[in-house]
């Protein structure tokens, strides 16, 4: 059988009991869609948060959409990122209308390097929209003051950051709005698309209701701006509120199973991750570099059944669907290079012990052989 870098039927078999109580406990409510599941789950993980308002919607894509629309952004305003991040977070920027501009990571952390934000604000730049990627936050107080000098919104990217701490504080409460995604593979997972979007703003929070329900107030009238049909599912809702009072101890795994990786692999050829000062890892993925990446994997494939994975071979900006954007190759060097050598070892809180000890071992036979 092929290992991968990611399974849930092991996670799946635990809480099945639960899970399909959740799949009754909604089929038996009267009420499918927005109903007390989806109410429930916005109030339980604002609570979680220590935030004041949680908003779900359908997916992670389209909660960094309309979370950059209803904090104000508007076609032809400029969001500054990242490219080393997952394709949706730019789509979603541009499904806002807004123009993507990117800045350059850093070489150990792979996080924004907010040093370079300052240079790339210009007089159309609306909002920052850092990624908290792997599972550790960017660094956020220079980040801050870049947008309070020139009042600029800032949008976390915390798809992959569920329970990851900057300086103590939780991902998702440093900005001005925080987009989740519950895709199945992250920290807290749904069985299925769903995201959310958390905001200490209660107008963002009104815009955002309006926004996932066709712009509208009331049922059938859509007042001011447009919306999308973007509703959290009542069965999704309802698993996300079962597994957030889990969500502790599925970091607790994570960590766990970084931890052993740690350990038999310090030494070896790879760079291990590195975790920023101040910031708790969540290990949402466990990425690794080395420059013979892809004899690495294709060895490890045909001679072991381990099939690994790249998180992200293409940075967004050499996607021939973004070549408008005029960032040519050699723009950001950094991101550029680590694309060439980054690859993400199995990591989900289920991993047994003999199957992460088996991808150790062929790895390390592997790197011996270079």
């Amino acid at each position: 059988m092929t290992t991968r870098v990611w399974d849930y039927l092991a996670e799946y078999e635990e809480e099945r009991a639960d899970v399909l109580d959740a799949v009754d406990t909604v089929f038996r409510s009267g009420q499918l869609v927005l109903g007390a599941s989806v109410r429930g789950f916005e109030a339980e993980y604002a609570a979680w948060h220590g935030t004041g308002h949680c908003v779900g919607v359908d997916n992670g894509t389209n909660a960094v959409t309309l979370a950059l629309q209803a904090l104000g952004i508007r076609p032809g305003d400029e969001v500054v990122t990242v490219s080393n991040t997952a394709a949706p977070t730019v789509l979603a920027i541009d499904a806002a209308g807004a123009v993507p501009v990117f800045v350059d990571v850093h070489p150990d952390t792979y996080l924004m390097d907010t040093g370079q934000l300052a240079a790339a604000v210009t007089g159309r730049t609306r909002a920052l929209l850092p990624v908290h990627l792997y599972g550790q936050c960017v660094d956020m107080a220079p980040l801050r003051a870049v947008a309070e000098a020139h009042g600029l919104a800032v949008l976390e990217d915390c798809a992959q950051a569920h329970g990851a701490r900057h300086h103590g504080r939780l991902a998702g409460t440093l900005g001005d709005a925080a987009a989740f995604s519950f895709y199945p593979t992250k920290v807290l997972g749904a069985y299925g698309d769903g995201g959310a979007v958390l905001t200490r703003h209660a107008q963002v929070d009104a815009a955002l209701r309006r926004l996932r329900y066709y712009g509208m107030a009331d049922r059938y009238y859509v007042l001011r701006t447009p919306g999308h049909n973007s509703r959290l599912d009542e069965v999704h809702a309802e698993i996300l509120r079962r597994k957030l009072r889990r969500l502790d101890q599925y970091v607790a795994g994570r960590r766990a199973v970084a931890g052993r990786y740690e350990e038999a692999l310090a030494g070896s050829a790879l760079v291990l991750p590195a975790t920023a000062s101040g910031n708790e890892h969540v290990y949402y993925v466990y990425v690794v570099r080395h420059p013979e990446r892809d004899r690495i994997l294709r060895t490890l494939r045909e001679r072991h059944d381990i099939a690994l994975n790249i998180s992200y071979p293409w940075p967004v900006h050499t996607m021939t669907g973004f070549a408008h954007l005029g960032c040519p190759r050699g723009s950001l060097p950094v991101t550029e290079a680590l694309a060439g050598e980054i690859f993400s070892l199995p990591m989900y809180p289920s991993l047994p012990r003999g199957v992460q000890d088996r991808v150790i071992e062929a790895l390390l036979g592997v790197l011996g052989e270079l």
